[in-house]
């Protein structure tokens, strides 16, 4: 069933590998330099490219922003602009080859800071290992997750929180063999479009063009 679901959620949604590496190249970004403006490996970059990993959505976000897009250029999340979500009408939404899925909380209003989403993790999933800008809350719904953090391991389940800055190295897992279902709540701007491209493109001159005129030199003058 849930296989199913995240079929019909990414049905016809282009690969997220193949649109990053085609805005890379529009961009004219080698994978080094858009690894360092994303603060992302240039080996999981790589993969990711080639489809062989799959990010989680702060990770697609760094990329997002390193592009100049917002991440709803890899995504076809639901959009919201209502304070209020029912609990049975929330529209849900995945990364192409992920197996989380996310229900998104947060509404887009001028001078918003939050990102909120109810996260559905699968068993056996783990997460990259990210850091990035902002805070994040991040609180146990339903099962049990492993969290990383700083290199400390911790298990949280139902009812545990934690609060922690984002620029710290953290990734989580789930250790079980049951769904958990996560609150996660940050400042790292997801959907709100604020990024300019990490290099903007220019005309590359014609072979000739503005080439710099020699002036010839006759042997009298070289020898005065």
């Amino acid at each position: 069933m849930a296989e199913t679901a995240l079929a019909e959620l990414n049905e016809g949604h282009p690969k997220v590998g193949a649109l990053i590496r085609a805005r890379r190249r529009q961009q004219q970004l080698t994978l080094m330099e858009l690894g360092a403006a994303a603060a992302v490996s240039v080996g999981y970059l790589s993969q990711v490219e080639r489809d062989h990993a799959t990010p989680s959505l702060g990770t697609l976000a760094q990329i997002a922003k390193a592009l100049g897009v917002s991440i709803d250029y890899f995504v076809a999340a639901p959009a919201s602009h209502n304070a209020l979500t029912r609990a049975g009408d929330r529209s849900r939404f995945s990364i192409d080859g992920s197996s989380i899925v996310y229900e998104r909380l947060g509404a887009d209003f001028p001078g918003s800071q939050l990102s909120s989403f109810i996260m559905t993790v699968p068993p056996g999933y783990k997460s990259e290992i990210v850091a990035h800008e902002g805070e994040e809350i991040l609180y146990v719904l339903e099962g049990s997750i492993t969290q990383r953090l700083d290199g400390e391991e911790m298990i949280m389940s139902a009812g545990d929180s934690l609060h922690f800055r984002g620029n710290r190295p953290h990734s989580w897992s789930n250790h079980t063999d049951e769904p958990a279902r996560l609150l996660w709540s940050g400042t790292l701007a997801l959907f709100r479009s604020t990024a300019r491209p990490a290099r903007q493109l220019t005309a590359k001159p014609k072979i000739g063009a503005n080439k710099p005129v020699r002036k010839k030199v006759n042997s009298k003058e070289k020898r005065t």
